[in-house]
């Protein structure tokens, strides 16, 4: 590990035209897992000024069965898309929750995708499809992600709510933050630069309206990065442009899966390639991503490294993974091979297959929506969300190396 070195990572709002498509994309997810705890459903979400378009492949008892439409299953699907926009803040002439347009092309999954992934006779249920899957944890932060991205993060977590809640109306939904920081080792001691771009009312682009607008950055800022990291060295880049009151769908178009780095772990570790929002969790490039982050996380908690990558493969159709990859980083206190063994061992696992990670996690419900803005990992277990947060597998972890 380098001595002294610089790391940035980025965040974007809920606001943000990728997002808005990931927000829908996983509310279609919800809907349909609410009707149907084992729907298939792959989302794609595209976004552009006054206009939302969804396409993919479904099947859903109650809901999409034998290329029929239940009745009012094309209106609930409408107006959920149409409910999302308007609880992310969108009532804007170019892009505006009750009159843009919106086509809905999904249609049914393919029979030959369904015998691969489906559970018959003998056969376990399948991965959804082939690919690498990693999951990452760091002692960088409290909730054991990197420090870059969590800062991002809660920039705009916190702009959003004040937007909310009206103590800064002059706030539009779309919005942008990077973080960078200094590190001596595996420790982050200096926040270097700050980069916040938001949407804005007219007029707070110039004069006092501008400086308000500055200042209320720069509060929030100061509310989030702990002091100890900034200084009068700190450089900050608020609105660089200048003005920013076009936004969202109608400055940018969105689609469903472009913010992957920002969705997982700011680039301080390697991704996959697949995105998250819009599948159900037989889709691995979900389900097993959220599995490697939950290893990665328990590994460090429990004291067993102060940074851990973890790698999953599968094969469409195929049940069992067929690699598993630790990477302590050289920080580990066991072997990185002892600990893949010991991971294999745990019962509660599954054996990592599809069936056996969606049971240990509880993947099979409505619970995706809010995944899909502020990231996937790093955020508080609460009751059935964000089950892969949890550390309730250090006993058995340790148990495992006694």
């Amino acid at each position: 590990m380098r001595a002294n070195y610089l790391f940035t990572s980025e965040s974007v709002s809920e606001g943000h035209p990728d997002k808005v498509a990931d927000q829908i994309s996983d509310a279609i997810v919800d809907l349909f897992l609410s009707k149907d705890p084992e729907a298939r459903i792959a989302c794609e979400t595209l976004t552009t000024t006054q206009l939302v378009v969804l396409a993919g492949e479904i099947r859903c008892k109650g809901v999409y069965e034998d290329g029929q439409w239940a009745d009012g299953a094309l209106e609930e699907i409408e107006q959920t898309v149409r409910n999302t926009v308007r609880e992310i803040g969108y009532e804007q002439a170019g892009f505006h929750w009750e009159t843009l347009r919106f086509e809905n092309n999904l249609h049914a999954q393919s029979a030959h995708i369904a015998q691969g992934v489906d559970a018959s006779g003998n056969k376990d249920e399948g991965a959804g499809d082939q690919g690498i899957m990693f999951g990452y944890a760091a002692n960088d932060t409290p909730d054991l992600m990197p420090a870059t991205l969590y800062y991002s993060h809660k920039i705009l977590e916190q702009m959003a709510a004040d937007r909310h809640s009206k103590k800064a109306p002059f706030l539009e939904p779309d919005a942008k933050s990077q973080v960078t920081l200094r590190y001596e080792g595996s420790t982050p001691v200096a926040c270097t630069a700050i980069v916040v771009s938001t949407q804005h009312a007219p007029g707070y682009d110039t004069g006092a309206k501008e400086a308000e607008l500055h200042a209320y950055v720069k509060s929030v800022i100061a509310e989030v990065i702990p002091a100890e990291l900034l200084s009068d060295e700190t450089v900050y880049h608020i609105n660089p442009t200048g003005s920013f009151e076009i936004g969202g769908p109608d400055g940018d178009a969105g689609l469903t899966g472009r913010k992957i780095i920002v969705d997982t772990y700011g680039g301080a570790s390697p991704h996959g390639g697949g995105a998250f929002s819009g599948k159900d969790p037989t889709k691995v490039d979900r389900s097993a991503a959220y599995i490697t982050r939950y290893l990665a996380k328990n590994i460090v908690a429990a004291g067993l490294a102060q940074r851990c990558t973890i790698q999953l493969a599968y094969a469409i159709g195929v049940a069992k993974p067929l690699s598993l990859y630790v990477d302590t980083h050289g920080t580990g206190t066991v072997e990185d091979d002892v600990l893949e063994a010991a991971i294999g061992r745990i019962e509660a696992l599954g054996g990592l297959t599809p069936r056996g990670i969606r049971t240990h996690l509880g993947l099979n419900k409505p619970i995706y929506r809010k995944t899909a803005a502020y990231g996937h990992f790093g955020r508080k277990a609460e009751g059935d969300f964000f089950s892969w947060e949890r550390t309730d597998l250090i006993d058995a972890l340790k148990a495992q190396l006694a």
